[in-house]
């Protein structure tokens, strides 16, 4: 079965290397923790390790941890990928292009999903739509990066 990729674009009225760095270091501060989570109100924050083999991950209010994925690629500051453990066997890769010294576009790609089982797939489905869940996390993203 062939599932198309998730795909979604930003402009970031920033320079590129503030617009990689909200992303990455700053993930906890804007990402919805307590809607988009494994641990939901129990998380306090999360964490990436930047290097390619490093974690992505979830911290408890109990110390317990809950990987999200693994850092495939970490280009600072053009882009950042991870496999997404949430739905087994998927990518997601976001990328950054400046577009001049305080301007940035940020492409985001969720793909991988034909490696799903259907199971797998309708169970992703039912949690909701990924097309608009980026796309209202990109906008807290953005929210946070301009700020």
């Amino acid at each position: 079965m062939t599932v198309a990729p998730v795909e979604q674009s930003i402009t970031v009225r920033s320079g590129i290397e503030h617009t990689f760095d909200v992303f990455v270091r700053r993930f906890h501060e804007w990402w919805p923790t307590h809607t988009h989570s494994l641990g939901l109100e129990r998380v306090q924050r999360v964490v990436v390790d930047e290097q390619v083999g490093g974690r992505v991950y979830e911290v408890w209010d109990d110390g317990t941890e809950r990987t999200w994925g693994t850092v495939l690629v970490f280009d600072h500051p053009r882009r950042f990928r991870i496999t997404w453990d949430i739905a087994a066997g998927t990518e997601v890769e976001v990328t950054f292009r400046s577009l001049g010294p305080a301007l940035t576009r940020v492409d985001l790609e969720h793909s991988g999903w034909e490696r799903l089982t259907a199971d797998q797939l309708a169970a992703a489905t039912r949690r909701g739509s990924y097309h608009e869940g980026w796309a209202k996390i990109l906008q807290l993203y953005l929210a946070a990066a301009e700020a």
